[in-house]
């Protein structure tokens, strides 16, 4: 396994800044920010601030329509991933078939309910974030790609081959790191490579929960939610079980439990995806100036019977609701762009279930989506990618 990276980039916690060529080789040392460079295996030497190169943005994806047929489609590409579903293929197979049975019908619903004119809200969204992005990157064209489903990376990243552009910035749209999510995306991209035999060098967007640009953003865009009057901020995550997060951990530290992940040490962090929430929700109720109690982390969409990260969000809208909570904001910082999580899952159900367990009004904080504010902080983020593959 090699691979290279410049100058500083990969320090923790002070990533530096980055606007020159490298100029040396480094080896990579235990206080990575995230497990990126572990699945790099191409060696390249370019560097950090490559110009006249594409921009690759990666979301996870959604059905073509609402028709059940397309979910059912959608969903079996979706768990079939082994790094969303991790066990052996046999099991997983006989899992997913069973899951396939009723899940198409339920979710296709759930789809319906939030679809807009122009289709999938987080594809639609995710168009609108190119669009902006197209004004602030300067070296190159601006594509979108879906880790499942259509534009998928294969057809994006054979697409730019063929138009001649051979560096391409990865940048997967989440800002913590999973298995699930971040890895998967560059594996499949690695797949792609040597399946087309594409003439490719790689700059990859770490995640970045903790960088000041995402927080920025994310101040900014919440900020006129939190000036109107409300009793609880709720930052609920995507969940994950618990085995992704111990079969990551290299040091066998990964507590999972609230009172460890404010002082996990780096080499924990670098692979802690629930110590990584914890941390970016706090430094986001530090810059709104949220006094402890008045916020909350919890996490949401949990599938199937194993055990996921706790606290569970439908156990904290009660728990919140019992304790007299009657106005509550939700945001739901590990998603860049609206979808069926959001929407769904928290301003419908979630919103329901609130008002069900006593309290009187639900309000999601949309993501940060489209906004211009989160275009030029996300470029920002992009023009330093540091890592090669």
């Amino acid at each position: 396994m090699s691979f290279r990276y410049c100058c500083s980039v990969a320090s923790v916690p002070g990533r530096s800044v980055c606007r020159k060529p490298v100029s040396h080789l480094s080896t990579p040392n235990s206080t990575l920010p995230c497990r990126i460079c572990w699945v790099a295996t191409e060696r390249f030497e370019i560097g950090c601030c490559m110009t006249d190169h594409a921009l690759l943005l990666v979301n996870l994806g959604s059905p073509a329509s609402t028709q059940v047929a397309d979910v059912r489609s959608y969903l079996n590409q979706f768990l079939m991933d082994p790094y969303v579903i991790d066990l052996p293929w046999p099991v997983r197979r006989l899992l997913v078939s069973l899951i396939l049975i009723k899940r198409p019908e339920q979710s296709a619903h759930a789809y319906a309910s939030i679809w807009w004119d122009e289709g999938s809200p987080l594809v639609v969204l995710s168009k609108r974030l190119q669009q902006a992005m197209k004004k602030e990157w300067s070296h190159g064209p601006v594509e979108l790609a879906m880790r499942y489903g259509e534009p998928s990376i294969e057809t994006m990243l054979t697409r730019l081959s063929e138009q001649g552009f051979k560096k391409v910035t990865l940048a997967p749209l989440y800002p913590q790191f999973a298995d699930s999510t971040v890895t998967t995306v560059i594996e499949e991209a690695k797949r792609v490579v040597r399946a087309k035999s594409l003439k490719m060098q790689f700059s990859v967007l770490q995640p970045f929960y903790d960088q000041p640009e995402y927080l920025s953003a994310l101040v900014e865009s919440v900020r006129p939610h939190l000036e109107q009057p409300y009793d609880h901020l709720l930052l609920s995550f995507h969940g994950l079980p618990e085995r992704h997060l111990h079969k990551l951990d290299p040091t066998g530290k990964h507590c999972l439990k609230d009172d460890c992940c404010m002082t996990a040490p780096a080499e924990v962090l670098a692979t802690c995806y629930r110590a990584q929430c914890i941390q970016s929700a706090a430094a986001f109720a530090k810059r709104m100036g949220i006094p402890d109690g008045k916020w909350s982390v919890s996490f949401q969409s949990r599938l199937g019977r194993a055990k996921w990260i706790e606290p569970y969000t439908e156990a904290r809208l009660d728990e919140l609701a019992a304790q007299g909570v009657k106005r509550l904001l939700v945001m739901c910082p590990a998603f860049v762009a609206d979808c069926i999580e959001t929407l769904e899952e928290i301003g419908d159900r979630g919103a329901e279930q609130f008002k069900e367990a006593g309290g009187e009004e639900l309000v999601l904080v949309p993501c940060l989506n489209d906004d211009p504010n989160w275009a030029k902080e996300l470029n920002r983020l992009c023009e330093r990618a540091p890592l090669m593959l």
